[in-house]
């Protein structure tokens, strides 16, 4: 089941960002910031946070918010799955309920930003996948040879 980010959800969700090996400090820091400020102000419009969750447990989540000053542009800022239960279609099942989110919203597009680093290979490869397509790269962006790549998916 997905759902709407609850306060008790906060301790799973902490946990499965700190065991995901492809985040940084930084990143894991960040991802954490933002489930607090979804958890501190349910109706954000900008960082709307879903759980999937079975009997209890959460497996993953997704935050999905409207890009400011657009009238139906939305980014995906996190899409994390629990390292245990990766490439078993979860992510998908959290990626089309982002974009039924956007859709629902009236939203026109979705963008999810990505390093272009060796280990961010398999998002990359997700997105791909599930019909994005690059609409942005930014050399040098995050770092020297560490690219911000940009995908997008055009919601109908």
């Amino acid at each position: 089941m997905i759902r709407k980010l609850l306060y008790n959800d906060r301790s799973q969700l902490v946990k499965i960002v700190e065991e995901t090996e492809n985040f940084s400090p930084e990143e894991k820091q960040v991802a954490i910031e933002l489930i607090d400020e979804a958890i501190n102000n349910p109706n954000h419009e900008y960082y709307n946070t879903f759980v999937y969750e079975e009997e209890g447990k959460i497996y993953g989540y997704h935050c999905t918010g409207k890009r400011a000053l657009t009238d139906g542009v939305y980014d995906l800022y996190w899409i994390v799955v629990d390292k245990k239960t990766q490439n078993k279609g979860l992510g998908k099942k959290l990626l089309d309920h982002a974009e039924s989110f956007v859709k629902e919203n009236n939203g026109r597009w979705i963008l999810a930003e990505t390093s272009s680093k060796d280990n961010y290979n398999a998002t990359r490869n997700f997105y791909l996948r599930n019909k994005y397509s690059i609409v942005a790269e930014i050399r040098d962006f995050y770092k020297v040879s560490d690219n911000l790549i940009v995908f997008g998916k055009y919601i109908k």
